[in-house]
């Protein structure tokens, strides 16, 4: 606060200052920051053959039902119903839909083994981008992970893109994994496992979200 870096509604922040948690709003550095006490925030290992919903009418396991039930949170972004991996749920709704915008979502990491064994010439096919039926595709990084696996790195959130992309170069997946999210991994988190995350994490990943492609960037107040 003394270097200036804190706002309030826009204004920047004295010492003694007073903020209404469900009607002022707190940025750092420019980066919105949470401040109702409500507010949780879930990292889950979604196992495969779990829906990435609240709720399904054929009564299929959701990701929710892994959860605490109160408070009530939803999923932030969707994993096909075959893809395992890293899913934050979450109250946060601005958080979310900044998260999860589909023109400027934060990185998301992906392993992908897939058959045949990829070739160094589709590796490069994958880095150079593909045309998908609703656009080009771009990857921010693609490699061979191990023989039989690619590890790829998208900041787009379109539907079955990973899947969409390396059937465009001719490899079909086996298993799709997202073991990344942002700043977010955790390696120790078995499948259907979840763990609330830090008020550190819930920090990165705000100004991931903030910083990420169609995003502004947060500003940054120094002394003088």
């Amino acid at each position: 606060m003394a270097a200036g870096r804190v706002r309030v509604n826009g204004r920047v922040a004295r010492l003694g200052d007073r903020v209404d948690p469900d009607s002022d709003a707190v940025e750092v550095d420019g980066v919105p920051v949470p401040v109702r006490p409500d507010l949780v925030y879930y990292l889950l290992n979604k196992p495969r053959g779990v829906l990435t919903s609240a709720s399904d009418p054929r009564g299929r396991p959701v990701v929710v039902s892994l959860v605490p039930p109160e408070p009530r949170v939803f999923p932030v972004g969707r994993l096909d119903l075959d893809t395992e991996g890293l899913v934050i749920l979450t109250n946060d709704g601005g958080l979310a839909h900044r998260l999860a915008h589909p023109s400027g979502g934060v990185e998301k990491e992906y392993l992908v083994e897939v058959e045949p064994s990829p070739s160094a010439a589709a590796v490069r096919r994958l880095r150079a981008g593909v045309e998908l039926d609703d656009g080009p595709a771009v990857p921010l990084r693609a490699s061979l992970a191990a023989p039989g696996a690619l590890r790829l790195v998208i900041h787009e959130g379109r539907k079955r893109q990973v899947r969409r992309m390396c059937a465009a170069v001719g490899l079909s997946v086996r298993r799709l994994v997202r073991c990344r999210i942002g700043p977010l991994s955790d390696p120790r988190l078995a499948p259907g496992q979840w763990r609330r995350l830090s008020p550190g994490e819930v920090r990165q990943l705000a100004e991931a979200a903030w910083r990420a492609p169609g995003g502004s960037s947060p500003r940054r107040n120094r002394p003088h």
